[in-house]
């Protein structure tokens, strides 16, 4: 997910091959625009956060965690009781500064939003030996085990969709659901899904990425018109302003150029090949897709993943992009909180037996 480079459930439902498939409701107002009442205000920069002592234990809070190439950079929300809900955000190479939006559930559980390393209030890297799944999961899993806790709901959107699932795929023991939010499981559809969308954009950005697909030049003006194009479509309708300008002024291209291509309609990188949908039919938690109505993850594809998990269930976002936290932010708050309520009553009927 990047730029330049980068419900209310209704009562409409639809069972699918073992996927519950609900329509979110479009709301009205700021809120509706990915700024629900209570949003959280921007954070101090990142140097001035001290590196936190170990077994921090889910102290409230901003700090940063020595890992494998650097610190990162995390924040704790809410209480200090019950399953923490991590958010994973997309890129690679971005920063979680568009999930803000998610949360405002940190008054029902603890909320822990992190920089991934190389990209936002974390360390830059250049090292490409670092640029992998699996240092990601490694990192993950670093922090999960700093602060202490057993069990986390995994919340990805994006890129963050493959780490949760390769976490969860390490980790089984580790993770109570998965929430996978426009998700990329499959890079080789989403390539044929993006050439689709390439060709309802203006002649001139046809030709331009066309013309950039032939000469491998992709820093021309043209091209990169084009991308602006397309995100005005398909990645993000309502962005909220100052939370744009961070993340495109902490992104790091390097990571997103290596692991996934120039842009989201030019995969070249490390990822061009991953597909996960073999894995999907073994997933054994809870797992809700969300897409946004108008999303370059394509609704088509996303009911496909949701057809091949287990009893997952998937809501649309209406009249929104990729970036559904901007676009819906009340829709995707509305469900994801119902869907979490539904998680934590499951495993409280259980532990009653």
């Amino acid at each position: 997910m990047t730029r330049r480079a980068f419900a209310t459930f209704t009562a409409a439902v639809l069972l699918v091959a073992g996927c519950t498939e609900k329509k979110g409701t479009a709301a009205a107002g700021p809120a509706a625009q990915g700024n629900p009442p209570g949003a959280p205000a921007t954070t101090p920069a990142a140097d001035t956060m001290p590196l936190a002592p170990r077994a921090a234990q889910m102290q409230p809070g901003e700090a940063r965690l020595a890992v494998d190439g650097g610190s990162i950079w995390y924040k704790v929300s809410g209480p200090a009781t019950g399953t923490p809900v991590v958010l994973l955000h997309g890129g690679p190479g971005y920063s979680s500064f568009y999930l803000k939006p998610l949360e405002i559930i940190k008054n029902e559980w603890p909320v822990v939003r992190y920089d991934q390393l190389g990209g936002g209030k974390s360390d830059r890297i250049t090292d490409t030996t670092l640029m992998t799944i699996a240092h990601f999961v490694r990192e993950l899993d670093s922090l999960r085990s700093h602060l202490g806790f057993a069990k986390m709901h995994l919340v990805g959107h994006s890129w963050g969709t493959i780490l949760a699932l390769e976490y969860y795929r390490a980790h089984p023991d580790h993770v109570a659901s998965l929430t996978l939010s426009s998700p990329a499981l499959d890079l080789p559809q989403w390539g044929r899904n993006t050439a689709r969308l390439v060709t309802t954009l203006s002649p001139g950005a046809q030709h331009a990425i066309a013309e950039a697909d032939s000469t491998h030049d992709y820093k021309s003006s043209g091209y990169q018109a084009a991308i602006d194009e397309f995100y005005g479509r398909y990645v993000w309708r309502h962005p909220i302003p100052v939370d744009l300008d961070s993340l495109e002024r902490t992104a790091n291209a390097t990571i997103y150029n290596y692991m996934n291509g120039p842009s989201e309609f030019t995969i070249t990188g490390t990822l061009k090949n991953y597909n996960a949908t073999s894995f999907l039919p073994k997933i054994r938690v809870p797992v809700l897709y969300t897409v946004g109505e108008f999303d370059e993850a394509d609704t088509a594809t996303v009911r496909h993943f949701a057809r091949l998990t287990p009893g997952s269930e998937m809501v649309v976002l209406p009249l929104a992009a990729h970036v559904t936290p901007w676009d819906a932010a009340y829709a995707h708050v509305k469900a994801l909180r119902a869907f979490l309520q539904h998680v934590d009553s499951l495993a409280a009927k259980k532990g009653a037996r």
